[in-house]
């Protein structure tokens, strides 16, 4: 059996992400890694950043990114696309550049993957997801905030990146998946206030078009305002050991609200609208009579095959 690591990117350095820890969290049980780096701006150092690992595992195709598809996230898929036409392996292990799996999780995956291999109903492996927000010590369960996804999936079967690069597709439908008894870690909301605006302004520009964008954080606050901390779970497990240099550069406490009311002259995180503030208390109170996972929503990126 055979795993291949993919992922996408570009301007990691200049915009805070841990490609390098990413690709590092799941390289022991990857047999090859294929990353798309796109060319970056001047002041970005991700090419650099990646080599750095010193692996020959890894290989690097370089990109450029066509702004014509800055519409609705589709780059994203363009470059992730790119990266999967090019693995080998029997099995694709996608991570984003700010997404970590712990390495405690590593067996576990590598064992379903064989487990699973000969099993062609099984397209793909869902993760759980824990989203942190701000600092390392809070995250989000809040609904809204996807709890599951795809980020495996079997090769040479047609399988393609959907839309915005949040799930896959096989010809057109969502592919069949098994759990994968194992979680991502998503660190793509912690970052220092300034660097968040920047992200922001980067991914937005994706989704909108840079003109759009550029008029929106134009008039924008320079720092990103993640409101008051505690009001959300405090997590008190352990993080991936490739991230312990990542979380000891972390200096921006200081700019944090760690309690009181959100600025009311912001416009409101999707966690902090009455809907989605209703619907969260309702999944979290089904959760606790009856375990598990709850959705009140009818959007997957997969049909879940339970009795796998």
């Amino acid at each position: 059996m055979k795993i291949s690591g993919f992922s996408f990117v570009r301007n990691a350095t200049k915009l805070y992400y841990p490609i390098k820890e990413a690709i590092m969290s799941i390289l022991p049980i990857c047999d090859e890694f294929i990353v798309a780096v796109g060319k970056g701006d001047s002041d970005d150092y991700t090419r650099d950043e990646i080599e750095s690992i010193g692996s020959d595992k890894i290989k690097i195709i370089d990109t450029v990114w066509d702004e014509k598809d800055f519409v609705n996230g589709r780059i994203n898929a363009i470059q992730t696309n790119i990266a999967l036409e090019q693995c080998t392996g029997d099995w694709c292990f996608y991570l984003q550049a700010d997404e970590v799996v712990h390495e405690k999780y590593l067996p576990v995956i590598k064992d379903r993957c064989l487990e699973l291999l000969d099993d062609e109903e099984v397209e793909g492996l869902v993760f759980d997801y824990r989203h942190f927000w701000g600092d390392y010590d809070h995250y989000h369960n809040s609904h809204g905030w996807y709890k599951r996804e795809v980020r495996i999936v079997r090769n040479n079967i047609g399988i393609k990146s959907h839309k915005s690069a949040q799930g896959f597709r096989r010809n057109g439908e969502r592919i069949k998946a098994a759990h994968a008894h194992a979680e991502i870690f998503h660190y793509g909301w912690v970052r220092p206030p300034r660097y968040m605006q920047m992200k922001s302004k980067a991914l937005n520009s994706l989704h909108w078009g840079k003109k759009k964008a550029e008029k929106y954080y134009s008039k924008a606050p320079r720092e990103f305002d993640y409101g008051p901390l505690d009001r959300l779970p405090v997590y008190k497990g352990t993080h991936p050991e490739v991230m312990k240099d990542w979380i000891a550069k972390m200096d921006w406490k200081d700019k944090l609200q760690y309690s009181g009311e959100p600025n009311p002259y912001r416009e409101e995180h999707k966690h902090e609208k009455l809907k989605n503030r209703i619907l969260t208390a309702i999944e979290q109170k089904l959760e606790r009579k009856f375990g598990g996972k709850v959705y009140l929503s009818s959007h997957r990126n997969y049909e879940l095959l339970g009795d796998k």
